[in-house]
């Protein structure tokens, strides 16, 4: 009934595949984004590194990266993304800096952000990016240490 590919049937095949994507979905880091499926409320993620500001993009220039949709300002920045992604994602999946260095989640304004040693990082509101600041190095050590565990959580 089914063709046989190396050994295997077309279903087998395609149940294969999609036990694949499956998985690496699953493992796929959680996104701060919203019911809708949109990160950074639309703001761009490669204008921080370019432009040394937060941009708004546009929904005619999105991108959608592992199920998260992203806004862009310009073809190009979009290209720069979908080209190297890891680049350009802000740290713990969009969520605030400071809630993870201190062992939670919250969300973030994305102009509330700095970046360090070439990573992204966002925080909740402008104010606690001014807290988050008095110790930014110590602030990245404990987060990157809370990360792996509240990831499994959001």
């Amino acid at each position: 009934m089914f063709a046989s590919v190396a050994g295997l049937s077309r279903r087998s095949l395609f149940v294969a595949a999609m036990l694949i994507a499956a998985s690496s979905f699953a493992t796929a880091d959680p996104v701060n984004r919203s019911r809708a499926g949109l990160a950074l409320d639309g703001y761009d993620p490669v204008a921080y590194f370019t432009d040394g500001q937060a941009v708004r993009g546009s929904a005619a220039l999105a991108h959608v990266h592992e199920g998260t949709t992203y806004h862009f300002a310009s073809a190009a920045h979009r290209e720069a993304f979908a080209a190297d992604p890891s680049r350009y994602l802000p740290q713990y999946g969009g969520f605030c800096a400071w809630a993870v260095s201190r062992g939670y989640t919250a969300p973030t304004d994305p102009r509330a952000w700095r970046i360090v040693d070439g990573r992204l990082f966002l925080n909740y509101s402008r104010s606690v990016q001014r807290t988050w600041e008095q110790d930014p190095s110590g602030n990245i050590r404990k987060g990157d240490a809370n990360w792996p565990g509240l990831k499994n959580k959001s």
